[in-house]
């Protein structure tokens, strides 16, 4: 049974950084390719940033040069550094793994940024 558990989440004020992380339990983490998405309250759910098993990684527009994802197999854990945060960086954070076959969502993490 896959499953990801986010945390690290939390109110920071503009400007700040927080690192979110993201625990997946189930065999051959290794090789997803696994994602952090966001959602701001009345917006649809978007990416941020993915990072495959090769440890290449893309990031959203809106999020480059901020935003660092990582993952570390051997805790089976992914990472998202965010720095420079804004305002509109406020949106519950999801882990996300392409298990190929099959997806899995964690249940989120929010993350507030106001001062």
């Amino acid at each position: 049974q896959v499953q990801l558990v986010e945390s690290g989440g939390g109110l920071v004020q503009p400007g700040g950084s927080l690192r979110l992380s993201c625990l997946a339990s189930g065999s051959f983490f290794s090789s997803w390719t696994m994602a952090w998405y966001r959602q701001a309250p009345g917006k649809q759910r978007e990416l941020v940033a993915t990072i495959n098993r090769g440890r290449y990684t893309n990031y959203a527009d809106s999020v480059k040069g901020r935003f660092t994802i990582s993952r570390d197999n051997t805790k089976k854990m992914v990472y998202l550094q965010m720095n420079s945060l804004k305002p509109e960086d406020t949106a519950v954070y999801y882990c996300y793994a392409d298990l190929r076959p099959g997806t899995m969502w964690g249940q989120g993490t929010q993350v507030t940024v106001s001062s």
